[in-house]
């Protein structure tokens, strides 16, 4: 399989992932975010309760996916977060097996985060990853740090596959300064790319600074021209 040639009608989807305020909500979806992501890990800064996202969810407008992250949640807390936010895609970022995820998620779109290793001396097979979690909507590469999460630290990129048979969706350490670069080094590998940010658009752990969100979408729309045009070139070129 080999990455399509990419064009602006397959941009790159932004994720603003963290939300606890309504103002923070707001902004992202001023910015133009595709989805908003609420964090049901309680050991987490971020962390929201299952009302409280479905607080927030209410106020997006149509076409802007809320996405529900889950750590290693018992199916009681999942099925009763489902239910306050009904429309949520599910992220499952813990230790949960390919068939616990299709079990927790009940038919519903979810996503598996695929913790890639810093060091190149641990070992980490994204494609049998990916074959293994067929039945996700996507995967998330984020970066592996003690714990669950990022820890807003970025993996080295260019240690990916070439050639990855999967949507995925880039994580771990973006900011406004080098998503662009992340999505001119990922995008031609995969089937199609979204990116996921949350500490790098921060004030401070929970609380989203409106610049560096509106900052950060506009270096990904940026990335996008940078890549279409050089699709433009090449395909002139032959």
């Amino acid at each position: 399989m080999t990455a399509a040639p990419f064009t602006l009608s397959q941009r790159t989807r932004v994720k603003i992932c963290g939300l606890t305020r309504e103002q923070d909500v707001d902004a992202a979806v001023a910015a133009g975010a595709d989805a908003v992501g609420f964090v049901l890990y309680p050991r987490s800064p971020r962390f929201v309760a299952a009302q409280r996202a479905a607080e927030l969810a209410r106020r997006l407008p149509a076409f802007v996916t809320p996405v529900l992250l889950f750590v290693n949640a018992p199916a009681s807390e999942v099925g009763a977060a489902v239910q306050a936010v009904p429309a949520a895609v599910l992220q499952f970022h813990g230790d949960e097996t390919p068939h616990d995820c299709a079990s927790l998620a009940a038919g519903r779109p979810w996503m598996r985060a695929a913790r890639m290793p810093m060091d190149e001396a641990q070992p980490f097979d994204l494609l049998d990853f990916c074959s293994r979690h067929a039945s996700a909507q996507a995967i998330l590469l984020d970066a592996h740090v003690e714990g669950y999460g990022g820890g807003g630290k970025t993996f080295p990129w260019s240690r990916l596959p070439p050639s990855v048979n999967a949507h995925l969706v880039l994580s771990g350490g973006l900011t406004p300064a080098n998503v662009g670069d992340g999505i001119l080094q990922v995008r031609p590998r995969c089937k199609s790319l979204a990116v996921d940010v949350s500490s790098g658009v921060e004030a401070a752990k929970g609380l989203k600074d409106p610049g560096k969100i509106h900052q950060f979408v506009a270096a990904v729309r940026a990335a996008d021209v940078l890549l279409a045009r050089s699709t433009d070139a090449l395909l002139s070129a032959t």
